[in-house]
């Protein structure tokens, strides 16, 4: 048997990239749009305070989140009262390596209620408590 190779029929040798082209487009967007929100905790007003702590041994810690409203936050599930936050914490707390708490409150919250949180979080058992703020402007 003998093929017929005539010059008509060739292999064609380039690849066609624009379909991939068009997925990764897509996949761009739809991560850009996406992102923003899967990094969005609590929103809060924090205080302003010259020479805050870094921040970079709260991104693994748990935080405990005051907002406007004075509704709590452990990480970013809402709690109904300090004493339900203490039940929250222990089972959250057992299962982690890492211990680090971490106190945000925004800046109208009375101090009354920073102190029950304050209270809750030492019955739980967490004797270290960390605060978060933010250091001003210039």
């Amino acid at each position: 048997m003998k093929y017929n190779s005539s010059p008509r029929r060739s292999a064609l040798a380039e690849i066609n990239v624009t379909p991939f082209v068009d997925v990764m487009l897509v996949l761009l967007i739809i991560f850009m749009v996406t992102a923003p929100m899967l990094e969005k905790g609590v929103d809060v007003d924090l205080p302003e305070v010259e020479h805050a702590p870094n921040l970079a041994a709260a991104q693994e810690a748990l935080i405990v989140s005051i907002d406007a409203g004075q509704r709590l936050y452990v990480g970013r599930q809402l709690v109904e009262s300090p004493e339900k936050m203490v039940v929250v914490l222990q089972q959250v707390l057992k299962d982690r390596k890492n211990k680090d708490v971490y106190l945000e409150a925004d800046r109208k919250v009375p101090y009354e209620r920073v102190v029950q949180v304050l209270a809750a979080v030492r019955r739980a058992g967490i004797t270290q408590l960390g605060m978060i703020a933010t250091e001003p402007e210039l």
